[in-house]
């Protein structure tokens, strides 16, 4: 470990988010090698307490690698489908991360040391089928960190209160307004509601984040201040998107407080954390680690990519900030909107390249082994 700039040490950065701030560092990246060969382990002395994943970053990991071959090879030669195939590449995947994230979410009492999959990324706009897909996965990995990922799209929230009612863990994605927040909170408080209705009065076995994506909202609503070219406006760039994240985390003090979340913390209810998602920045006027810098307090959760980790361990600001001027948020998100941005409409935009993006690679990917299937045969 190496000396930084606020007197800590660099790892001691990432360590400190938690133990000075309250916030669980976890880590937006999985690939075999890490598991194999001890990084992720690494990652884990060093601070990390949980891990997220999605279909990009599997396509990715499989694809630029050797290390999934003999597995892929002894499966489709064995009569397994592609399809099948993949699915058991990914949870052989995850199984490795549970492994290593368990003596996390052991010593937290089941708060932390979570590892996150998700559902078919086609299914977002089907009810029905993504809780059948996500109590499947639940069902068939059975590791008690394992968190199961369901879009917050208005087609997800049953789904969500439902797995939650039925006590599956469940990391809530691609959320990216305070309204979308909102709606995905309730549908976790209804959720513990709907268990206790069911005569289930142990809910501390139940856990869930909601992941507000940042970073692409400052990349949406720049491309618009920009077409709208006044002073005003190109003042606004790049500030957007920490405080539509920091209004949520008011909201999150507001909804997870009072007489009906007392009802349910009686009974051992975790409060649904924020988890700032998309945390690498897309702009390089901006500072590299601005999404971890201006969001950093209790009860939230940010996921970075192994170069925004790398990053913020060696010169990032270790301080409690998501909410130190609510004020301040308020007025940036009042002022981006009188200078004509829909930030409604922004948040559709982003909900469906969100979606997009992760069919495509989903479907890519599959291709991808389908000819490789066919090179086996």
């Amino acid at each position: 470990m190496t000396e930084g700039g606020n007197g800590s040490t660099t790892d001691g950065r990432l360590s400190g988010l938690y133990s000075e701030c309250g916030q669980s560092p976890w880590l937006d990246n999985l690939r075999r090698g890490w598991i194999t060969g001890g990084e992720l382990e690494a990652w884990v002395e060093r601070g990390i307490r949980g891990l997220t994943s999605n279909p990009s970053i599997f396509q990715k990991a499989i694809e630029s690698s050797d290390d999934y071959d003999e597995q892929f090879g002894d499966l489709v030669c064995g009569g397994t489908s592609v399809d099948d195939a993949y699915w058991q590449l990914v949870t052989s995947d995850i199984r490795g991360a549970l492994r290593a994230l368990e003596p996390v979410h052991a010593a937290s009492g089941g708060t932390d040391g979570f590892v996150s999959v998700e559902v078919n990324p086609s299914l977002a706009h089907d009810t029905e089928a993504t809780t059948k897909a996500a109590r499947e996965l639940h069902q068939g990995i059975a590791w008690p960190n394992l968190m199961v990922k369901i879009p917050g799209t208005v087609e997800g929230l049953p789904s969500i209160r439902q797995m939650i009612a039925e006590g599956y863990s469940i990391n809530v994605t691609l959320i990216f307004s305070v309204a979308r927040y909102e709606q995905v909170a309730e549908a976790y408080v209804a959720g513990l509601e709907d268990r206790v209705a069911a005569g289930l009065t142990d809910l501390s076995g139940v856990a869930s984040v909601a992941s507000f994506f940042v970073s692409r909202t400052d990349t949406e609503v720049d491309r618009l201040l920009d077409a709208v070219g006044t002073t005003s406006a190109l003042g606004l760039r790049g500030r957007t998107a920490v405080a539509q994240a920091q209004a949520a985390y008011g909201r999150f003090g507001e909804i997870f407080s009072g007489p009906r979340w007392e009802r349910l913390a009686a009974l051992g209810a975790q409060v649904q954390r924020p988890l700032w998602a998309s945390t690498s920045t897309k702009n390089p006027a901006y500072p590299d680690t601005l999404y971890v810098d201006e969001l950093i307090g209790p009860n939230t959760v940010n996921t970075m990519p192994d170069a925004t980790l790398d990053a913020f361990c060696d010169h990032g600001k270790l301080r409690r900030t998501i909410d130190a001027d609510q004020s301040a948020a308020r007025y940036v998100l009042e002022a981006v909107t009188s200078n004509g941005v829909d930030l409604d409409g922004v948040a559709d935009t982003l909900e469906a390249q969100g979606v997009a993006a992760f069919t495509k690679s989903f479907d890519e990917l599959l291709v991808s082994l389908v000819a490789k299937a066919d090179s086996l045969a």
